[in-house]
């Protein structure tokens, strides 16, 4: 199981847009990133990364709301490794799958659990239902068999189902790159009325050349416009030189790397508070109390942050109300947090003997 585990580490790539996370992973015989439609929905490009992919922006090539498949284009100059799909799809009632993901915000985790059934009738598609755990934004990801073969792909959970999981079987994903590759590269849909996959340059207007139903073609959808206090933090940050496209992790949450730090911002609108934490890294196993005398220190000359300890991490907090937010004290705070932040991380490991934090 380790070895199959393994192999998905750099196959198995995190998806984020405007309005979600989720998963996908990396095919090599069609040269394209999978994952699931209601991910990608309202876009135009994503960002992709993982172990071995920077982040990139890439565009939606398939939309399918049908089967709940989507299809990304692939970074050039990355050396992905290669997976396959089980043959003819095989998976039977019984047999032990591995449900992986690597969400943003999460690390990557693979759950093992058992097929219950692999007929389970929804509409005119047809789901594997079984028991591994499928974590927030697991959507898209690959469920695997024991020789490392997919066999699904991860789609959605029963709430308060005790790992209640269904995954579209892999023949339907056959099937759907047989019928891309018909199109040869072209933008593509699937009709939700006729069940045609439709190519860009077979539209005619906005319609379905087979039965007339209105498309929308991947490419065509508005693009994402932040309103509000959402638009004040992105202006926020393009003025302090980040690129906001690659910055967002979902609604109202970006990540910003500066130099060896992480930070992640959201904004909760129900309650109108801005957070900003930088997990810096780990307490140390010894000798942790020089380390607390310097953290309550700083913190009695911190204004506007805080220094926390949560279980074994190491955090840099930011927090204030929308009331209270402008330009002028978001640019200060902002880059007070971010520059603290990268600083800290570099204090801690090296005169405190904290533990950096890994991506796994």
């Amino acid at each position: 199981m380790k070895e199959v585990i393994d192999r998905y580490r750099n196959v198995v790539i995190q998806i984020a847009t405007p309005y979600s996370t989720g998963t996908g992973f990396y095919l090599k015989s069609p040269h394209l990133i999978i994952t699931n439609e209601h991910v990608i929905r309202g876009n135009q490009q994503v960002v992709v990364n993982g172990f071995n992919l920077p982040k990139h922006l890439v565009r939606v090539l398939y939309a399918d709301q049908k089967l709940d498949l989507a299809f990304l284009e692939v970074p050039e100059n990355f050396d992905i490794p290669e997976v396959s799909l089980a043959k003819n799809g095989d998976v039977h009632q019984g047999d032990p799958v591995i449900a992986i993901g690597h969400p943003f915000g999460f690390k990557f985790s693979a759950t093992q659990g058992i097929v219950s059934n692999t007929m389970h009738q929804m509409g005119e598609v047809t789901y594997i239902q079984h028991d591994a755990a499928l974590n927030p934004g697991n959507s898209g990801g690959p469920l695997v068999n024991m020789a490392g073969e997919v066999v699904g792909i991860n789609t959605f959970v029963v709430r308060d189902g005790d790992n209640i999981g269904f995954s579209l079987p892999a023949h339907y994903l056959e099937e759907t790159i047989r019928e891309y590759k018909e199109k040869r590269g072209e933008i593509a849909v699937r009709c939700y009325s006729c069940g045609n996959v439709v190519a860009e340059s077979q539209l005619s207007g906005e319609y379905c050349p087979f039965c007339g139903a209105n498309i929308e073609m991947p490419n065509k959808v508005e693009p994402y416009e932040p309103v509000g206090m959402t638009h004040t933090i992105e202006d926020l940050l393009q003025q302090l030189g980040y690129d906001v496209t690659l910055s967002r992790r979902g609604p109202d949450a970006w990540e910003i790397q500066r130099g060896s730090a992480k930070i992640q911002i959201i904004y909760h609108e129900q309650s109108g508070l801005i957070t900003g934490d930088a997990f810096l890294c780990l307490l140390p196993k010894e000798n942790i109390s020089p380390l607390y005398e310097f953290l309550l220190r700083e913190n009695y000359d911190l204004a506007g942050l805080t220094l926390s300890v949560r279980g074994q991490d190491i955090i840099l907090s930011l927090l204030i109300f929308d009331r209270y937010f402008n330009v002028e004290t978001g640019l200060q705070l902002f880059e007070k947090l971010f520059a603290k932040a990268d600083e800290y991380d570099n204090i801690l490991v090296e005169k405190y003997g904290a533990v950096w934090r890994t991506e796994e």
